[in-house]
């Protein structure tokens, strides 16, 4: 299975980057977590943030596989482990890429590789447009989307 979005925001590329890599941009775009890396290709990363294990929950984790910054990051990950019990074998592959596009950026995000039968497949195809509505909400307005949650 392949999730590819593609949105316009109305930001700097560099501004967009931020959204995908800041503290304050990872809070407001990925629902409270931030993401934790020294962003070197191989190193590890986490999406750290509010969730069944208290404040500091690890929802996603994996090995960042590219980081050219304001243009692509791209990261192998697996569900965090108090989301399934044999995380470590379930994976999948996300990369965002950034393009200027006249005054505004074109963001692309694309996760694929899926492990078989992987249990959280369908739980992206409708978080990832939460992500990308949040990042775009963010970098135009510097506020939050409020899911209800």
């Amino acid at each position: 299975m392949k999730l590819e979005y593609v949105i316009y925001i109305d930001a700097k590329p560099e501004k967009v980057w931020e959204a995908l890599v800041s503290p304050e941009g990872t809070k407001a775009a990925f629902f409270g977590s931030q993401l934790k890396s020294s962003f070197e290709v191989g190193a590890p990363f986490e999406y750290v943030g509010p969730g069944s294990e208290g404040d500091a929950t690890v929802h996603v984790y994996g090995n960042i596989q590219a980081y050219e910054p304001g243009k692509k990051l791209a990261y192998l990950e697996h569900p965090g482990p108090s989301y399934r019990e044999r995380h470590a074998e379930l994976t999948s592959v996300v990369t965002f890429e950034l393009e200027e596009a006249g005054t505004t950026t074109k963001l692309t995000l694309v996760n694929d590789e899926w492990s078989e039968n992987h249990p959280a497949a369908d739980n992206a195809k409708g978080a990832w447009p939460m992500v990308i509505s949040s990042i775009k909400t963010w970098c135009e307005t510097g506020g939050t989307l409020d899911f209800g949650w």
